[in-house]
């Protein structure tokens, strides 16, 4: 509403624990972008949501990443995306016996398993996103399991307590929940000896590597990736350290795949028309995708399209002022004050969407993959004057953030997604138990899938 009023010129929303003020045209959304990091800060905008100090084990991040020699960025844009196709098959395999074992538990109607989609999408991502950034070992440790899924729960729900209560009751508060978070203690706990074991594996490796040549390390996951680019020498990190990267990395790949997951499928339901196509695509295409990490224009539209419609969060292109900040149309943000992008609103907005309050899974495809018979049956394709992909970055699609700071991990979410959704179209016919029902909580800026909301599956012959 805000938007549609301001005619694309800032505007200023006064939130419970923080002033925003909101920018949607790209030419202020790049001066936001362009800010120096001791002006306009990511970091500080992700403290004050998750209150790490009070949610994750104590963990605070310097606002300024790269200064600090951080490889944390790199971990997710570089190291996590080059090795992309080798574990999508894994993890594919990993979704099919998961999802068949959740399945099992769940009660049988008339042929068809009713099945709680928002839970068991999340410990699905819990388990597959495990086995991605951390090995083989852990996946296989019950309690550390139960701590990684507990882990993002407990974040979400005592960050939004703490960030809510003024400054010296925030403090006492999160104080005390902090000592009650049980899951980020074990979640820490369990991480640790790992940590600990590389870093020492990282010292014998330099070591060795002074006596021989060609030595092949094969522990290659996101533990060791963050060891690799984080400081050395007398900077270099501690295991806690480590873990404290780790944990905020967790946290992210988490809840935004889980919800992602979760509206895709239940969109698929709700255009049941789309199907064929995709299930089509799929059954000529998958095993190119798993063996390159690339492909499948029909399943990336259709997923950029239902988060489009149905995004996580309305709000993108979060910054926190360290210090004051002028637009050049003069407006002000203030020291402690957010500037940020209504994106919820820019993805609804005509000006640059055709139609662009109606669903169209397949908007974003190149013209070719259209021309089959499959495809031209579906009722409605309206189309953009530019296709895209769903890694793309964009003023008109903030899903990934925008410009230096775009999300470096997006490559590596969508194979994810790809993987996840593929399985189930491929395995299953599903429906919406109770189609009409409301699909989601809306928190704040948040839409948050409801729990209880229940999808039949069906096996396929």
């Amino acid at each position: 509403m805000g938007r549609k009023h301001s005619n694309g010129n800032p505007f200023r929303v006064n939130a419970p624990d923080v002033g925003m003020t909101f920018v949607s045209s790209p030419k202020h959304i790049k001066e936001a972008d362009h800010a120096a990091d001791d002006v306009l800060s990511l970091n500080g905008a992700a403290k004050h949501m998750l209150q790490p100090v009070y949610t994750m084990n104590g963990f605070n991040w310097l606002d300024r990443r790269g200064v600090e020699g951080v490889g944390f960025v790199r971990t997710l844009r570089t190291l996590l995306t080059n090795p992309l196709p080798d574990p999508l098959p894994d993890l594919g395999l990993l979704a099919r016996m998961k999802w068949t074992e959740m399945l099992v538990m769940q009660p049988n109607m008339e042929g068809a398993v009713h099945a709680p989609i928002y839970p068991m999408v999340v410990k699905l991502v819990v388990l597959l996103n495990a086995r991605s950034l951390f090995g083989e070992d852990l996946i296989k440790d019950p309690k550390f399991m139960t701590s990684a899924l507990g882990f993002v729960e407990e974040t979400l729900v005592n960050a939004e307590i703490v960030k809510l209560l003024p400054s010296p009751l925030a403090r006492l508060v999160g104080s005390l929940l902090s000592r009650c978070l049980s899951s980020h203690k074990t979640f820490f706990a369990r991480l640790l000896p790992a940590a600990e074991q590389r870093l020492l594996e990282n010292d014998m490796k330099q070591i060795i590597a002074r006596l021989l040549t060609n030595v092949y390390w094969s522990k290659t996951n996101c533990i060791q990736w963050i060891i690799d680019t984080a400081p050395k020498g007398s900077n270099q990190w501690s295991a806690e350290r480590v873990i404290y990267e780790l944990m905020a990395i967790w946290f992210g790949s988490v809840h935004i795949l889980s919800t992602t997951i979760v509206y895709v499928l239940q969109d698929l339901c709700l255009h049941p028309e789309y199907m064929e196509p995709i299930r089509n695509e799929l059954e000529t295409s998958y095993t190119e995708f798993e063996r390159t990490g690339k492909g499948l224009p029909l399943l990336d539209s259709f997923i950029k399209e239902s988060s489009r419609i149905t995004p996580v969060e309305s709000m993108s292109v979060r910054r926190q002022a360290l210090q004051p900040f002028e637009l050049s149309t003069g407006a002000r943000v203030d020291t402690g004050q957010w500037i940020c992008a209504p994106s919820g609103a820019i993805n609804t907005s005509p000006d640059y969407y055709t139609s662009p309050t109606e669903f169209s899974g397949f908007r974003f495809v190149e013209p070719s993959p259209l021309d089959h018979d499959s495809v031209t049956k579906v009722a409605s394709t309206i189309k953009q004057p530019k296709p895209s992909k769903l890694t793309d970055v964009d003023h008109s699609f903030l899903m990934w953030g925008i410009g230096r700071m775009a999300c470096p991990g997006r490559f590596y979410a969508a194979a994810f997604m790809k993987v996840v959704i593929s399985q189930l179209i491929l395995k299953y016919d599903f429906d919406l138990v109770q189609p009409g029902a409301p699909r989601w909580i809306s928190w704040r800026v948040a839409r948050i899938p409801r729990p209880w909301t229940k999808m039949a599956f069906r096996p396929r012959e």
